[in-house]
């Protein structure tokens, strides 16, 4: 019966996800209870997040380029062109990453807006940062294992695993006389397993992000938390940190950033 082979696999891909899952969980749980008992986590407590840190919790490295980026952009030093090319107005820097950007773009002054991310992502000030959220407390090391964020998208994965699985079971010639129904709720159960760890994962522990620890996600929602005045530059760089890029409004910044993924041909 070919179709227990079949069910087999999907009862492998469904136990290794949830129980990769469920160890994330247990070590994020561990690390935020480590976290409130040591003194370094009362000082996070209190921690003002500059928005350099804030990027990087939300959205890790690239977020930190782009934020620095758009920044240098709202402040007319770096021209941010809707075909996607960067071009430095004013070539110094006035911090680390705005030198990091200035850096990546090259000694011609102008680059396309995708490399100059990727460059900028990867600078030494960029791990600077990191490392001084992780000794805080807020950021999830680098090598840490599995986080919740990588469990959920894999037991995700493993759910579509069991769907595909179990519908290639029952597009089978029946075996033995097995009812089609019997097969489909064995089937049902590597599948209910899945989702009920994705359900348990959203109640306990939502949100999940694969850059902040517990206590750097609490400082970032109540960073959101705070109210935002109308045309207040910060508020604006705030929800660009947080939210990416999909919170700039103005068109022409949208533009730029809509063609850094683009593969360009000269």
């Amino acid at each position: 019966m070919f179709w227990v082979l079949l069910l087999l696999l999907a009862w492998a891909f469904a136990g290794i996800a949830c129980t990769r899952l469920c160890l994330a969980a247990v070590r994020a749980a561990a690390a935020d209870r480590d976290a409130t008992t040591r003194d370094r986590a009362i000082a996070a407590t209190r921690h003002d997040l500059t928005l350099y840190e804030a990027a990087f919790l939300s959205g890790g490295p690239a977020r930190v380029a782009d934020l620095t980026m758009v920044s240098m952009a709202r402040q007319r030093r770096l021209l941010l062109a809707h075909t996607g090319w960067a071009t430095v107005v004013d070539p110094r820097g006035r911090d680390e990453m705005e030198q990091s950007v200035i850096g990546a773009i090259g000694p011609e002054g102008q680059s396309r807006i995708a490399p100059v991310r990727a460059a900028a992502a990867g600078a030494e000030a960029v791990r600077r940062l990191a490392d001084g959220l992780v000794r805080a407390g807020l950021a999830v090391p680098a090598g840490a294992g599995t986080t919740v964020a990588d469990g959920v998208r894999q037991v995700r994965s493993a759910a579509l695993v069991v769907l595909a699985l179990g519908a290639t079971a029952l597009l089978m010639p029946a075996q033995n006389g097995m009812p089609r129904l019997l097969v489909a709720l064995w089937f049902a159960l590597p599948l209910v397993l899945t989702l009920s760890c994705l359900a348990l994962a959203r109640v306990e522990v939502h949100p999940y992000s694969p850059w902040a620890s517990p206590a750097g996600q609490r400082l970032l929602d109540a960073l959101t938390r705070q109210p935002a005045g109308d045309g207040d530059e910060r508020s604006f760089l705030t929800s660009v940190a947080v939210r990416g890029v999909r919170a700039i409004g103005e068109p022409g910044l949208r533009a730029a950033f809509a063609h850094r993924d683009q593969p360009w041909h000269e």
